[in-house]
């Protein structure tokens, strides 16, 4: 899809759907769309007052205009209350504007209004994003593949709007690639696989770089929780590294380490998962698809800050080969894992792969993965927990999540968390009997890992594979390719 801005008037602009979007604050229309209304003698104000639109966030009413306008149709669309109104009522109103329209698709014009809350580049990102990530179609093994409706997107307002928007446009498209690859099967998307869309990335972006280890430089390098779990397994694991080196990086001596779990099928081990929606269990590298898709993203975009991307990509697998509860692992760091339970992995691979972030030159850390279910039945689908060894730089995650769209909040870390993980035979213990403060202990697992320098651990469980549809723009079942808005945002502010 193609996006640009225009500062002109939506009356005479020519479009196969304009778009008009209509916040609930008791007037008739809003003051942008009045002269558009006039043109269509109180048409539209009819059609929206009839259907109650402006009521409900997405609720749309189509009007077909007899030649007034050089638009073929008119998409109003609601907002919802006025007081209520955010960038997620934006977002999901585009989706079901998209959704509304998809028969007709061709060029979209979307009439931007200056008296809401968000400004003109608030709307311009959240419109992009809305018709983007809610037009996807986790359907790629279907005979028929749906595609975005529309070629053009043009954004009637301010000149301001443009960059905003065309940036959006290029981060929301690799989100949906993340989706691609959290909805892809582990049949066809093994360690390897993934480690392939790395190397893809690297021959297509300027200044950025990808390589990849095996199981016996994995070994060599002392990764001995990282193995431990991949042992079990046919497909072999892979350490995915990636580094994006601008020419003229703002702060040379700041480089972003991001830092993704990739369990490309997770069936828990010896300590198995139960059958119920175990297939979705493919989806346990989505914390690793949207660090890679999101280095692409920052490369594409060109932000001059360094990045380092570490990815452990490995399955977790039942057969004679695999770890067992009671085994003691060695980390890279030298510390020795107690394994009480085989289906807490992901923080066993996440161990080497800080460590070995830290020991590369990441001065800011961040890790993303699908790590505890607790954090979904606590957050749900909509919020990522976020835990770290400094407040501030939790707190820029945090932040760099809610401006992107990719929600996040902050979880406390206390040191008596680490009671948790002691261990009578090892350094600690990979997981605890008792069923209290799960994504916390995790959280102090991981600490024990990531070195000297800030660290933020996003924990992602239920935002980033969605095991039920859901009633707004992400709408879809699956993959949501969430942490790429938030990575992209979070090297966008590094640059500042």
């Amino acid at each position: 899809m193609q996006v640009d801005v225009r500062a002109q008037t939506a009356e005479s602009f020519e479009a196969d759907v304009l778009a008009v979007a209509l916040p609930d604050n008791g007037a008739a229309m809003p003051a942008v769309a009045e002269p558009l209304d006039k043109l269509l003698e109180g048409r539209l104000g009819r059609l929206a007052a009839e259907e109650e639109v402006a009521q409900a966030i997405g609720r749309t009413a189509v009007l077909h205009p007899n030649g007034e306008l050089g638009a073929r149709r008119v998409v109003a669309v609601g907002l919802g209350p006025a007081a209520e109104i955010d960038a997620d009522a934006l977002r999901t109103a585009a989706a079901r504007v998209s959704a509304a329209a998809d028969r007709v698709g061709g060029a979209l014009a979307w009439l931007l209004d200056d008296s809401l809350d968000l400004t003109p580049t608030e709307q311009a990102r959240a419109i992009v994003d809305g018709l983007v990530l809610g037009a996807y179609d986790p359907g790629r093994w279907k005979q028929e593949v749906k595609e975005l409706p529309f070629e053009r997107l043009v954004l009637i307002g301010p000149d301001e709007a443009a960059e905003p928007a065309r940036r959006a446009l290029s981060v929301a498209e690799a989100a949906n690639r993340a989706r691609d690859l959290a909805n892809t099967g582990a049949n066809e998307l093994t360690p390897e696989k993934l480690a392939a869309r790395a190397q893809d990335i690297a021959s297509e972006r300027e200044h950025v770089t990808a390589e990849t280890l095996g199981p016996e430089q994995i070994e060599q390098l002392g990764m001995g929780a990282f193995a431990g779990v991949a042992q079990g397994s046919h497909n072999p694991p892979r350490l995915i590294v990636m580094r994006y080196d601008p020419p003229q990086p703002t702060e040379a001596a700041t480089v972003l380490g991001l830092v993704g779990k990739a369990v490309t099928f997770d069936t828990g081990g010896i300590s198995i998962k139960p059958a119920l929606y175990m297939e979705d269990m493919k989806g346990d590298m989505a914390g690793g698809a949207a660090v890679i898709e999101a280095m692409g993203a920052i490369a594409q975009l060109g932000l001059p800050v360094r990045v380092i991307a570490v990815v452990a990509a490995t399955e977790n697998m039942v057969g004679g080969g695999s770890y067992r509860p009671g085994d003691v692992l060695r980390a890279m760091n030298g510390k020795t894992i107690e394994i009480t339970n085989t289906d807490a992995e992901g923080r066993l691979i996440l161990a080497d792969a800080l460590h070995y972030a830290r020991q590369e030159g990441a001065t800011h850390l961040v890790d993303f993965a699908t790590l505890t279910g607790a954090m979904e039945k606590a957050l749900g689908d909509f919020y990522a927990g976020v835990f770290g060894n400094e407040d501030s730089w939790r707190d820029q995650v945090v932040a760099a999540g809610e401006a992107s769209g990719d929600h996040a909040w902050a979880w406390p870390m206390h040191r008596r968390y680490r009671a948790y993980i002691e261990s009578a035979f090892a350094d600690m213990k990979n997981s605890s009997v008792r069923g209290q403060a799960i994504p916390a202990y995790a959280a102090s697992f991981l600490e024990e890992f990531v070195g000297e320098g800030p660290w933020a651990h996003v924990d992602m469980a239920g935002t980033g594979f969605y095991t039920w549809p859901r009633n707004d723009y992400m709408g879809q079942k699956g993959g949501t390719g969430y942490g790429v808005r938030l990575i992209v945002e979070l090297a966008s502010r590094l640059t500042r």
